[in-house]
């Protein structure tokens, strides 16, 4: 069920190679430079702001690589940079000089990138994990349209979206985000749904499946990490959905008058010992819509800064009982691409669709 990041960025036209590198070099002051220094060099004039910038990624440059390759980059650039012209005869130990320090750089350049490919090989694995743990997109259940969908910020991600069977013939959606992204919310992530899974069948109620959970998130957890988690319980003879929401974006029903928001229910999961949940009932009639999506949605930015936000994706659920679930949800993560544009994604993207046929 799960994407690649860029499978539907790749219906954006072709960016210009000015375009790319300018891109990568926003990429590289989001990854390298704090949100204090970033806010420093803003009111500075043009020329001053790229000085002091690239001066702070050169000093960050150097924090992030071990002693050796440190002292080896500084003395390739030490010997790149020395000319000696005082006498011709000594232009042979000049060019000397500076192709010992060059190729020391290039040394330093291919240990970085043997790590680098080593980490993308081990996240490649990480991803092809996580999508074999995923549901299908389009898992079918008699009375209902489904559509689960989840797309990594990065190679992994925090998202949980899950299908789940249960006795009577119902069945479990579940939507969970784990605070950060990447490699540790992961692995949080993986540990999240193994333990959702193992007590869904012996559970008798959301709030009691919502409550062991976070016993055991709170106890396992890193320190400040936590989870929001909406989980829905569909019956194949009827439009009746009960939801148990901790601490997610409110879900959205979508119906013939307009667009409904859900109350956020209980805390996120992991934050306090004893949480309390609620349920919660909602009644859908033929062709109405839940949506459960994670704040990657809301909050996807477009070059500019902006959010995709609230107004707008109500706006494009007005009106959508005549689509189909899959409809709506490929309309919006189409939608937030092109909000998007060649901006880089920040957040994981989530959608659960349930469309009452």
């Amino acid at each position: 069920m799960g994407t690649s990041g860029n499978e539907n960025r790749d219906r954006l036209p072709e960016m210009k190679f000015r375009d790319r590198v300018f891109r990568e070099y926003g990429d590289l002051k989001e990854s390298m430079l704090t949100d204090d220094q970033r806010a420093r060099v803003q009111g500075l004039w043009a020329p001053v702001r790229w000085i002091v910038s690239g001066w702070w990624l050169f000093r960050g440059m150097l924090i992030n690589l071990t002693p050796t390759r440190r002292a080896l980059l500084l003395a390739g650039l030490l010997l790149a940079l020395v000319r000696i012209s005082i006498h011709s005869a000594k232009a042979n130990t000049d060019e000397s000089f500076v192709t010992v320090g060059l190729i020391l750089i290039l040394f330093v350049l291919m240990l970085e990138l043997k790590d680098k490919l080593l980490a993308k090989y081990e996240l490649q694995d990480g991803h092809a994990v996580q999508r074999a743990l995923m549901p299908d997109r389009s898992p079918e259940f008699p009375g209902w349209r489904l559509w689960l969908f989840t797309r990594p910020a990065n190679n992994v991600g925090g998202d949980l979206v899950d299908f789940a069977g249960l006795e009577e013939g119902k069945a479990a959606l579940t939507l969970g985000d784990v605070a950060g992204k990447g490699l540790k919310a992961a692995l949080l992530t993986a540990k999240l749904q193994a333990t959702l899974r193992a007590f869904i069948p012996e559970s008798g109620s959301l709030v009691e499946l919502f409550g062991r959970v976070n016993t055991v998130f709170r106890r396992d957890a890193l320190p400040q990490v936590f989870a929001s988690v909406v989980s829905a319980v569909i019956e194949p003879s009827s439009g009746t959905i009960r939801i148990v929401n901790a601490g997610h974006p409110p879900p959205l029903v979508v119906r013939q008058s307009g667009v409904e928001e859900i109350d956020r229910g209980g805390p996120a999961l992991g934050l306090i010992d004893a949480a309390e949940f609620k349920e919660q009932v909602v009644d859908l009639l033929s062709g109405e819509i839940l949506l459960i999506y994670s704040d990657g949605l809301i909050e996807t930015r477009n070059a500019e800064g902006a959010f995709f936000g609230e107004e707008r994706l109500r706006s494009l659920l007005t009106g959508s009982c005549a689509s189909g679930a899959a409809d709506l949800g490929e309309r919006l993560v189409e939608a937030c691409d092109r909000f998007q544009g060649y901006a880089p994604a920040h957040d994981d993207l989530s959608l659960v669709v349930m469309q009452r046929a």
